[in-house]
């Protein structure tokens, strides 16, 4: 079942769960999505990789899809990431920029260039190791995690100025810091991928819209909803400009 975060005339955001597809599949999530809200048409606006969860926009109706998708192609609707990465990332800070190449096996890789460059602005926090009887996480039996974090364990913000394959997978890559469960990465084996899509603001038809979800399934996401309480929300940071 997908979680409904809310919901008009015009679209709507789901919570998309990990391991739904996007596309080519009876479990794509524009099929679901219309069986379980009696929607006969919806439109895709963005996409999330398989293994991420997170805020999914759908338009339902065709104006709304023409609409937003000029948005995402201008780059005027803000979208907001959280990650967990264990190794210490080169800077705790900033902004990632470089050309992103093709390499074998469908990966890609950042580089120098700067011609067509995918940008990321950052931060990191440092998630302290807590004792078992506060680190309480939420999982998928609803059971107590009973595994403390390491010490370089960090959950990382992030927002991203362009909308390249893989990129934010990419750009903490190039850290040194691939996300924790990122297998195509290199990440640290875990239960999950830990990348979620955590919020979005934008305008439509003059009306603001400011909408987050948490992530519902990992072992680790009581540390990440505890750390993300006690934060500002993402537009009201501010981020780094710095390369």
């Amino acid at each position: 079942m997908l979680e409904l975060v809310m919901e008009n005339q015009n679209f709507m955001v789901v919570n998309k769960p990990i391991g739904m597809p996007m596309h080519d599949s009876e479990k794509a999530i524009i099929p679901i999505a219309e069986s379980q809200f009696n929607c006969e048409k919806l439109w895709l606006i963005h996409r999330l990789d398989t293994d991420t969860s997170g805020c999914l926009l759908l338009a339902k109706n065709q104006q709304a899809a023409s609409n937003l998708s000029q948005q995402f192609a201008a780059k005027t609707i803000q979208k907001y990431y959280i990650a967990l990465i264990d190794h210490k990332p080169k800077k705790k800070q900033g902004m990632i920029k470089g050309d992103m190449k093709k390499v074998r096996n469908g990966d890609w890789k950042l580089t120098t260039g700067q011609e067509n460059p995918a940008i990321t602005q950052f931060f990191s926090f440092s998630l302290q190791v807590e004792s078992a009887k506060n680190a309480t996480s939420i999982s998928n039996d609803n059971s107590r995690d009973k595994h403390l974090l390491p010490p370089a364990m960090r959950i990382c913000l992030l927002k991203p100025l362009t909308g390249k394959t893989h990129q934010i997978r990419v750009a903490l890559r190039s850290l040194g810091s691939p996300i924790v469960g990122d297998k195509r990465y290199k990440g640290s084996e875990s239960d999950r991928m830990y990348l979620h899509s955590y919020a979005m603001k934008f305008h439509y038809q003059n009306e603001p819209f400011e909408i987050s979800c948490l992530p519902k399934s990992g072992a680790l996401i009581g540390h990440i909803h505890a750390f993300l309480a006690k934060q500002p929300l993402p537009w009201l940071m501010q981020w780094p400009t710095a390369t």
